[in-house]
């Protein structure tokens, strides 16, 4: 069972602290970089070289200045449906292979660039969102790297999944209490945070999933009616269910469930583009939408409809990260991770499985966050 929630008064009435402060600037870059504490045998040299070898070794460095920290050691990284759309050349075509894949991680601090060393220390636990991250070693700006209490990978959840979820409702939700809530993929990485932040601010949530094991899930997680796609039609239970239609739609799945979501929309309702997995499978990335009557539907509500890119909320991201940490430190947020134990070939564990874990996100079998372990390899020379 889920933790019970203590509703407070808060941002948008959504636990929300005010307004959190930017990221603070950079440090000054330092003159040289050195290792500041040793490591099992013997001490670390310096930063790892950039190598593409054989998959048992990968080692991936991001060149990003001289202030820097380098995690490592029983690392664990996270997988996102944005992986396909970045790894397909669709964020960025001019970005050609090989590149390094991966957005965020977690790890122990193995050596610091000279000027990182004043707010870290060999051993510490971090996270951190940089590009690369699918890796046994990462360096990373010390600038990005959030301390954590522990290598937990519910903390990892946080990280993206969870500052998306808390972000975009904050932003776009206009949440209050009473208001209908929809959120699609809801047993998912993100979605399981839209829907306890929508509860948290007292409303009636609506989530859709693909199984029962799900559905028992959503309902632990305060999820008020949740829908199995597979054993009922999601378009029909929302029209007879909620004839007013639905205030928000945290949306993430594209395609027939996008239409379904507009149709739904109540007069003046908001809909949450977060994402499309259906599509990300096609050449385009996308899957078809009756977009051609969009623009009448909208009218019709006064509803509208918007995208959230989380890089174009990064000035907020440290103060939404340190907020959902206090959350979870105080049993108001479920933090569910899924590292494939119950898939064919076994846990996550290794680079070779970031592959299996991809798949398996897109075969509709995760609840919650997939996570990949990395643990240490034994032929490391760092």
């Amino acid at each position: 069972m889920a933790p019970s929630v203590l509703i407070t008064e808060g941002y948008f009435n959504l636990g929300f602290p005010s307004p959190p402060p930017a990221l603070p600037p950079p440090p000054p870059p330092a003159p040289e970089i050195k290792p500041t504490g040793p490591r099992r045998g013997g001490s670390l040299p310096g930063p790892p070289a950039r190598t593409h070898g054989s998959s048992d070794r990968l080692i991936f460095r991001v060149e990003l200045g001289t202030a820097w920290t380098q995690t490592a050691t029983f690392r664990f990284v996270g997988v996102n449906a944005s992986d396909i759309n970045y790894s397909a050349g669709r964020y960025d075509p001019s970005v050609k292979t090989p590149f390094d894949a991966g957005f965020e991680g977690m790890g122990e601090v193995v050596a610091l660039g000279l000027s990182a060393s004043a707010a870290y220390t060999v051993g510490q636990a971090v996270a951190y969102m940089a590009p690369g991250s699918f890796a046994e070693y990462t360096v990373v700006p010390a600038r990005v790297a959030i301390p954590v209490p522990a290598l937990k990978p519910e903390y990892l959840t946080l990280l993206v999944s969870g500052t998306t979820a808390y972000l975009s409702l904050k932003a776009l939700g206009g949440l209050s209490e009473g208001k209908t809530v929809l959120v699609t993929a809801a047993a998912g990485g993100t979605g399981q945070f839209a829907v306890q932040l929508a509860k948290k601010a007292k409303c009636h949530v609506i989530g859709t999933c693909s199984s029962a094991e799900k559905c028992a899930f959503l309902k632990s997680v305060g999820c008020d009616r949740p829908i199995n796609y597979n054993a009922e039609h999601v378009g029909a239970v929302l029209r007879q269910e909620y004839p007013q239609g639905v205030d928000v739609v945290y949306e993430s799945v594209g395609g027939a469930m996008f239409d379904l979501a507009v149709d739904a929309l109540a007069t003046r309702g908001r809909l949450m583009v977060i994402g499309f997995v259906s599509g990300y499978q096609t050449p385009t990335g996308l899957s078809p939408v009756k977009a051609g009557t969009l623009p009448a539907k909208l009218l019709k509500k006064s509803a509208s409809i918007q995208g959230f890119f989380l890089n174009h909320y990064l000035p907020e991201f440290r103060g939404a990260m340190d907020h959902l940490l206090k959350m979870y430190a105080g049993g108001e947020l479920v933090c569910e991770v899924d590292t494939g134990g119950l898939s064919t070939e076994g846990r996550f564990t290794s680079l070779e499985s970031v592959f299996r874990a991809v798949d398996y996100m897109y075969m509709r079998k995760n609840t919650g966050k997939i996570v990949v372990e990395l643990p240490p390899s034994v032929n490391s020379k760092l």
